[in-house]
């Protein structure tokens, strides 16, 4: 197999208008990382290290069914990647560090003739945490916008794939605790972010929001990103987990998070819809309070591929996954794995949109 395009190539001067489509509209492809042996996944041969592998695999076969899926892979993990993947699935070489895609890679956004730009984040770790590594994982959107022929568009903010979400018509949901991070963005201020925000993914209304889950705070925690505690379902709608129980301190964060998405409108001044989600009804891990959530799942062609955690409440959120999005198959996916090394569905994938005929509108 041969190694990704080096990433140096087709980096651009400041862009015109470009605009960030929908997780729901067409793509090209999935991107996904394969977990190379670290801190958080443990060294070759462990147990630990094979079940993020079994976990992560599950994900890629599940959405090539319906979709093209490429898998980067460290360099050393490239054949053993290729052996627990399969056919069908594409792997390329890649340093990393890690393997949460979604907010190491780029964030593909239509350029004006429909054409596609890689969004290149900077990346340091989520808030350059005393436990991450990225000197890898920092280049790791340029490698894969040039296997796209993407021109790359660099960004001055720190962020992270899943510190934002999109509707796809000008709005995006945010949280304070990342954007204006002091170890992503010391001084930032809401205004210069959403400058940042709007320039990048062509959206005109932010929606913050002042926190994420409580797990999300722990030591191995991303400090509030959005998309495992609210995101866009069409447009005006949002999912919000919803934690029931009281004895859960997210039941308290629920609360807060739903006055405040309450009283807001999307860029286009509708009133948002607010779809609950209930969480599983398991309240706590060998950790302690869990932050296992639906909202955490991915849209591709055809299919939303849905957190599973072998609980009752599995069916009710593929039933409302069902409503949300007509016309596409749910599919569960066991993912107690991928939420006990960190993350979520969708904190492991990225789309990369298909282009649009004729630009855009």
């Amino acid at each position: 197999m041969k190694p990704a395009p080096a990433p140096a190539a087709h980096v651009l001067a400041p862009a015109p208008a470009s605009f960030m489509p929908a997780e729901w509209e067409p793509h090209t492809g999935t991107w996904m990382a394969f977990p190379p042996p670290n801190e958080t996944f443990g060294p070759v041969g462990s147990p630990a290290l094979d079940r993020a592998r079994a976990a992560w695999t599950r994900v890629a076969q599940t959405i090539a069914r319906y979709e093209p899926v490429t898998v980067v892979a460290d360099p050393r993990d490239a054949s053993v990647a290729k052996e627990w993947l399969g056919e069908g699935i594409t792997v390329v070489e890649v340093p990393l560090d890690d393997a949460w895609l979604r907010d190491s890679g780029p964030t593909f956004v239509h350029q004006p003739d429909g054409s596609l730009a890689a969004v290149d984040w900077i990346f340091n770790g989520w808030g350059a945490q005393e436990w991450a590594t990225w000197d890898k994982d920092q280049d790791v959107a340029r490698a894969v916008a040039a296997g796209t022929a993407a021109p790359v568009r660099p960004s001055p903010l720190v962020n992270e794939g899943g510190g934002f979400h999109v509707d796809g018509q000008g709005t995006v949901l945010l949280t304070e605790t990342v954007q204006l991070d002091s170890g992503r963005n010391p001084g930032a201020t809401r205004e210069s972010v959403e400058a940042e925000i709007h320039a990048a993914l062509g959206t005109t209304k932010a929606i913050w929001l002042p926190r994420g889950l409580t797990r999300d705070y722990d030591e191995f925690g991303t400090r509030g990103h959005v998309d495992i505690v609210a995101a866009f379902a069409g447009a005006g709608t949002v999912l919000l987990h919803r934690q029931n129980d009281p004895a859960h301190p997210d039941h308290a964060v629920y609360l807060q998070l739903r006055a405040v998405l309450q009283g807001q409108t999307d860029a286009a001044g509708r009133p948002l819809r607010i779809i609950d989600v209930p969480a599983p009804t398991v309240l706590k891990d060998a950790e302690g309070f869990v932050d296992w959530s639906y909202i955490n799942h991915y849209v591709a062609n055809g299919v939303v591929v849905l957190c599973a955690f072998d609980d009752p409440n599995d069916a009710i959120a593929k039933g409302i996954l069902e409503r949300s999005y007509p016309g596409r198959t749910v599919e569960l996916v066991d993912a107690r794995d991928i939420f006990a090394f960190g993350g979520g569905i969708h904190c492991i994938t990225q789309q990369q949109p298909a282009p649009t005929e004729g630009g855009l509108a």
